[in-house]
């Protein structure tokens, strides 16, 4: 099953050379993936993972264990981000 990957600021050095202009990756994945197993062959660091939306609706952190995505979806994840 085919998904849009999207990682942001300093997440997006965790992407393949190739993807990270774009910070877009196309994955297929197996439709009993959960977030967090789709994320984890990136090596992210967990304090890094830090809002994850799936088109567009944040995921809260307990339910990345568990929550499934569907052919199409979009899977965007940002680190803590700080400013003034």
């Amino acid at each position: 099953m085919k998904i849009t990957f999207k990682l942001f600021a300093s997440l997006t050095d965790y992407l393949p050379a190739e993807a990270r202009y774009t910070n877009v990756l196309e994955l297929d994945i197996a439709p009993d993936a959960s977030i967090s197993q789709i994320i984890a062959p990136y090596g992210l660091p967990p304090k890094l993972v830090h809002l994850v939306l799936v088109n567009g609706k944040y995921v809260e952190p307990e339910k990345r264990l568990t929550q499934t995505l569907v052919e199409g979806d979009v899977l965007a994840i940002w680190p803590p981000i700080a400013g003034g």
